[in-house]
């Protein structure tokens, strides 16, 4: 029973024990019921709902009638000492069972309406001494906690969720091209045992209830670790976990605290919801995320949903806007439509539209600018269309990448982007106006009841890259076109309630055709596949802390690069031409995760 109706009950029962001198023994006993109210810290609000719904005449209970046996009891008290309320529906529910913990907890808010002491309440007080005092104590406890939390709170609107995850480990390399002329030296890979953090702060802010106002802030020191993208021989070795703030070409920002995350969401009407902000991040701004492999997040090369082009994560000035099918009722629980549509400019917050250099995933370095709509904005455009069912989920989408974008791939397929293009001729460094239209199919399922059978979920992408206002980075190229693909496993309660294990596979982007300029032919024989696995096991050891130990692996990091020559330039001269040079890559790690 709530709360509200347990306390409803103990004017009737004061009412009927005085007049008719019924016994107090013949209420039972039962402990467990003052126990749940009480806990349950809702005095202030059962005070509210109690004088708004105090009576003064026992005709407004439309259940009580002059021939019923406490009639006149219940009229008294009211008239007498107004310690009576009913309920919204102005009925009184006289017949329901009152316990003598109840009976007690409302002959305490009786007394405190009582002017003369008479023999009945005499003897009531007695009989209840032992259920008064205690709930007196426990009133008084609770009265003290509620007060001590409204002198310590920073805020009545916002909580701070928080997480920090620290990494232990390390990568190994193995092949020929791990020392030795032409190849990569001991000094450049990065091959050193390691202990990194990456720590976030989350202030949600809500006003209406339906809202959120997103303020993150993140620092690491990962930089310089075999896990950070600034790892120039192993990109794809980049962790989920490893952010350093971007400050500027050859700036260490380790232990920087920095604002990543500043948006507000906010519903419109009953479908519709939109997220606008100078600090939000592509994904973020759409209405579905199509992959549960999440139980924990170790490469970031899972963590695209199988398609690193359609969900860029371009971070910056942005807004989106999303349509999610209603239930009709809390019966329904037939699949459900969304479609959403968003906008990211990675150097939303620059000035200058001419200068097209920088990062769009830190808006920072020597020439981090370009603004709003322009060439040099780094600008994400993704329109999303997606079914969920009860347990499985098929979305597709689309994407508009402008130059200066970054996608998350083989070295090759990364040299290719459009961004900043020099023209060999002239020397010069020009205004791009190249693109990259990103397709992706991606999904999932999941069984409903846990066991051997792994939540699936599976992704794959398609690239197509348009050049224009120069030449590519490495060579003259006109066109060219790349794919993705993964295939992530989760077992939920793997071994012991409460840990996961996790298995992910794929190819993260690799180029798959090249379309040379005027007097050049069709290259489409590219062998610029890298396939990558990593396996984990995370150990919740405390609704707080988990401990994840995981392996990955990387059969050709560095795609068709990975040849002697070692450069794109020279792989895209001689495409699918192997020399047998390998760089295979290993990596180990214990991550632990806090959250408070």
């Amino acid at each position: 029973m709530k709360l509200f109706q347990k306390l409803l009950l103990a004017p009737a029962a004061l009412g009927l024990m005085a007049p008719v001198a019924a016994s107090a023994y013949e209420i039972s006993a039962a402990p467990g019921g003052m126990n749940d109210y009480i806990q349950q810290g809702d005095l202030h609000n059962f005070r509210v709902w109690a004088d708004q719904n105090q009576v003064t005449s026992v005709t407004q209970f439309a259940d009580v009638q002059p021939t019923d046996w406490a009639y006149q009891a219940l009229s008294n008290l009211i008239e007498k000492y107004g310690c009576v309320a009913g309920y919204p529906d102005g009925t009184f529910k006289g017949k329901q069972a009152l316990t003598r913990y109840e009976a007690a907890a409302l002959l305490n808010a009786c007394l405190d309406r009582v002017t003369e002491i008479t023999d009945e309440l005499q003897r009531l007080q007695k009989e209840f001494a032992k259920e008064l005092a205690v709930l007196k104590g426990r009133v008084d406890g609770l009265e003290a906690k509620v007060g001590e939390l409204q002198a310590t709170q920073f805020s009545t609107t916002t909580k701070l969720r928080a997480d920090t995850r620290w990494v232990l480990g390390g990568v190994s390399y193995d092949g020929n091209q791990r020392g030795g002329n032409n190849n990569w030296g001991a000094t450049q890979l990065r091959d050193a045992l390691s202990f990194n953090y990456d720590v976030r702060l989350n202030f949600d802010t809500s006003f209406t209830g339906k809202d959120l106002l997103r303020t993150q802030l993140r620092a690491g020191n990962f930089s310089d670790s075999a896990f950070s993208t600034s790892n120039t021989v192993t990109p794809l070795t980049n962790l989920d976990a490893a952010f350093q703030e971007n400050l500027g070409t050859g700036v260490d920002g380790g232990d920087v605290v920095a604002i990543n995350r500043l948006y507000y969401k906010f519903p419109i009407g009953k479908e519709f919801t939109a997220v606008v902000g100078p600090r939000v991040r592509q994904d973020e701004a759409l209405p579905l995320w199509p992959s549960i492999y999440s139980a924990d997040k170790i490469l970031k090369i899972f963590q695209y949903a199988g398609a690193p082009g359609a969900y860029s994560q371009v971070l910056g000035s942005g807004a989106g806007l999303w349509w999610k099918q209603a239930k009709r009722d809390k019966k329904d629980t037939s699949g459900k439509w969304a479609f959403g549509v968003n906008y990211v400019a990675g150097n939303g917050d620059g000035g200058q539209p001419n200068n097209v250099g920088g990062s769009s995933s830190s808006n920072s370095g020597a020439n981090a600018n370009g603004g709003i709509g322009n060439n040099a904005s780094a600008q994400s455009s993704t329109a999303q269309l997606g079914y969920t069912a009860k347990n499985w989920n098929i979305t597709g989408a689309y994407t508009f990448n402008s130059s200066g974008v970054s996608i998350v791939g083989t070295p090759l397929s990364v040299a290719l982007l459009p961004s900043n293009y020099t023209n060999t001729a002239a020397g010069t460094t020009t205004s791009g106006t190249g693109s990259v239209s990103s397709w992706s199919l991606a999904g999932y399922w999941q069984p409903l009841q846990t066991g051997w059978i792994p939540a699936i979920s599976a992704g794959w992408g398609y690239n197509t890259y348009r050049y224009g206002g120069g030449v590519a980075n490495t060579t003259n190229v006109a066109n060219a076109a790349s794919q993705s693909w993964y295939t992530g496993l989760n077992w939920k309660d793997a071994f012991l309630k409460g840990n996961a294990l996790g298995f992910a596979f794929g190819q993260p982007t690799f180029l798959t055709a090249i379309t040379g300029k005027t007097g050049s032919t069709t290259k489409n024989n590219v062998q610029d596949g890298n396939y990558a696995f990593e396996l984990f096991y995370k150990i919740q050891a405390t609704d707080n802390i988990a401990i994840t130990p995981a392996i990955f692996w990387l059969s050709r990091a560095r795609g068709e690069v990975t040849d002697s020559a070692s450069t794109a330039a020279s792989a895209l001269r001689n495409p699918g031409i192997s020399g047998g040079d390998s760089l295979g890559t290993f990596g180990a790690l214990v991550q632990t995760t806090f959250k408070f």
